[in-house]
Parts: structure tokens; C-alpha cells; sequence
């Protein structure tokens, strides 16, 4: 198996509400890491991107390193359907011939790269949370199995074209380019494929919070919340830190919260940089979710439950004494910094 150096890189430059996610950036930068010093940067702007903001989106790409910024408007992209958006990504990638094409690892995401790799014959390696370059220029991509518990390196054979889908939140955003250089950015013609499906209005449960899949910050609620009337501690904890909140399948379950906030083997799989876990015991299905986060606080009275076996701090305690306790805290501290 011999390494690849790639010439070009394309990256999917994923949109929410006409802005771009930060995977997007993260997707930027590691296209940057494989393209090296000799190859270039494509990104490829769509449907959500391509609106009234495409032109500031645009330019973001194209000041942290991206050469070219290809943007596709057309009606059929206006609501995501797989069909038309993974079309749109092989209409980029025959403007810009790439050897590898990077996405973010997202609801959209892990729709669009099967697709878009096996249009093109190429190979697909998903959930990368690492990349890395051997001495021949070529790279491997770390990516987690069983729930977390392991990790695999993989690389391509030579001569496909390599789909790659990052997760969020594990990878370096894109600097803005040292040399202040600009990218081209350039509308790109479309033709819509047949559509097999239509999706007609899009219900956003979350609106105004952040994306607990890109949040640094997560408080999460379990079981031991109560009631519905538990989560308000919670969330101002959050809004003080700048947070998301998030659950366990068992305050979903218990009609505690809405299913959107579920992390787990069957919710959202997140990183963030700072978990607190406020009474949840700590289910296997719930760690697979989150126990790569890289800190995780322990809220919890029973001083045997799992969660503490992956806590780097544990609190044995009552959540509605320690949460609010915890948010003054905080307060004062942001206060006196400033």
C-alpha cells in the first residue's frame, strides 16, 4: 500500500441558517493538513450556503486557505434532499478533478459521503477524529470503534478517490491564511437531478440554542432531573458558560425533555471540551455518546454509579443544591475576569 499526495483537495463546506457550521472550518482545515504545501483547496458552497449570506460565507473560505470557492444556488437545493446536494458535490468535484473530498461528519453529512463516493468509485472512511501524514506524504485516519472503547488507523489504497467525514469538534478549525491571501470564489452551474424525495418545511425544536454537536460546552440532565421542572437549573447553568444543553435517553424517555437533546448510542454523539453530567448514572448507551469529551464533571448522589468511572471530577451530591451553587460561581468568576 503506497501513500498519496494529494494535488487537490474539495471540501463540502456544510451550511446552517445561511451560515457556515464550524465543521465546516474543521473539514477546511484538515483538507489544508492533506493538500500540504504543494497541493490546493477547493471548497464547494450549497443550498443553505448559496443564499443572501453565500457571499460572506464565501469569503470566509476563501481567507483560511480555501483556493477556490465553487457556490451552487438553485431552487432544488433549497430544503436538503441527498439526492440533489450530493449531485451538487459531484458537479464541484468535476470542476475541480480532486483526489480527496472532506465533509463533516453530520446528519448531513453521513447522508451525502457514501453517496458521493460511490458516484465517483472512490473509498469512504467515516467518523475521523484524527488525521496524520506519514513520511511519503500520505495520511492516516484515526477513527473510534465500540462506542469509544477503541481505535482504528485506516488508509486508502492508491487510485480512488477519498471521501473522508470528520467529526465535530476533534479537529483544528482553518486559520485565516498567515499571507492574507484570497481565494477565487465562483459560481458554478447545476443541473438538478430527479428527485425521489421532497421535503416540504423543516421544524426546528432547537431554534436559538447552540448545536450540541459543535457546543465546547454541554450540561446534560439524566433521570435524576426529576420532572421537566428540573432542566431550567440546568439550562442557566448552561447560558452562564456559554453551553448547550443536552440529556440522556432516559430524561427523553421519561418526557423530561425533547428527544432532540438526546446524546447517546441512539442520540447525538458529542465532543465537547467541558461535559457536565447532572444525575445520569452512566448507561454504556450514553457513554458511547459522550465519553470522548475531554473533560467530564460528575453530578451525581450515588457515589457507585458508572459515570464516575469516566469522570475526571466527581461530585457526590444533590444536583439541585450543587448546580446552582456551580452557577454562581461561575457568574462571579466571569464577572471578576471581565
Amino acid at each position: 500500500m503506497s501513500d498519496v499526495k494529494h494535488e487537490t483537495v474539495l471540501v463540502y463546506a456544510e451550511c446552517q441558517d445561511g451560515r457556515l457550521r464550524r465543521v465546516a472550518l474543521e473539514a477546511l482545515g484538515a483538507a489544508r493538513l492533506l493538500a500540504g504545501e504543494g497541493g490546493s483547496v477547493h471548497a464547494v458552497l450549497a443550498g443553505g450556503g448559496a443564499g443572501a449570506s453565500a457571499g460572506e460565507a464565501a469569503a470566509e473560505l476563501a481567507a483560511r486557505g480555501a483556493e477556490v470557492v465553487h457556490v451552487i444556488d438553485d431552487p432544488a437545493l433549497a430544503q436538503f434532499a441527498p439526492e440533489a446536494y450530493a449531485a451538487a458535490i459531484r458537479a464541484a468535484a468535476e470542476a475541480a478533478s480532486p483526489s480527496a473530498i472532506v465533509l463533516g461528519h453530520t446528519a448531513a453529512g453521513r447522508e451525502l459521503a457514501p453517496r458521493v463516493a460511490a458516484a465517483l468509485g472512490g473509498g469512504h472512511i467515516a467518523d475521523v477524529t484524527a488525521v496524520s501524514l506519514t513520511d511519503g506524504g500520505g495520511a492516516v485516519f484515526t477513527r473510534p470503534l465500540y462506542a469509544g472503547k477503541a481505535f482504528e488507523q485506516r488508509r486508502f489504497l492508491p487510485g480512488v478517490t477519498q471521501v473522508i467525514s470528520v467529526r465535530p469538534n476533534n479537529l483544528p478549525p482553518a486559520e485565516l491564511a498567515e499571507d492574507g491571501r484570497r481565494g477565487d470564489i465562483r459560481a458554478l452551474a447545476f443541473a438538478p437531478p430527479p428527485l425521489w424525495t421532497a421535503v416540504r418545511d423543516v421544524v426546528r425544536r432547537t431554534s436559538g440554542r447552540i448545536d450540541l454537536a459543535e457546543a465546547d460546552i454541554i450540561v446534560s440532565g439524566g433521570r435524576g432531573v426529576r420532572s421537566a421542572e428540573g432542566f431550567p437549573p440546568l439550562e442557566a447553568l448552561a447560558q452562564t458558560l456559554g453551553g448547550a444543553v443536552g440529556a440522556s435517553r432516559g430524561a427523553c424517555d421519561a418526557g423530561y425533555c425533547d428527544y432532540a437533546l438526546q446524546i447517546g448510542q441512539t442520540g447525538k454523539t458529542v465532543t465537547p471540551k467541558l461535559y457536565i453530567a447532572c444525575g445520569i448514572s452512566g448507561a454504556i448507551q450514553h457513554l458511547a455518546g459522550m465519553s470522548q469529551s475531554r473533560v467530564i464533571v460528575a453530578i451525581n448522589k450515588d457515589p457507585d454509579a458508572p459515570i464516575f468511572g469516566v469522570a475526571d471530577y466527581g461530585i457526590v451530591g444533590d444536583l439541585f443544591e450543587i448546580v446552582p451553587l456551580l452557577n454562581d460561581q461561575f457568574k462571579d468568576l466571569l464577572q471578576a475576569n471581565g
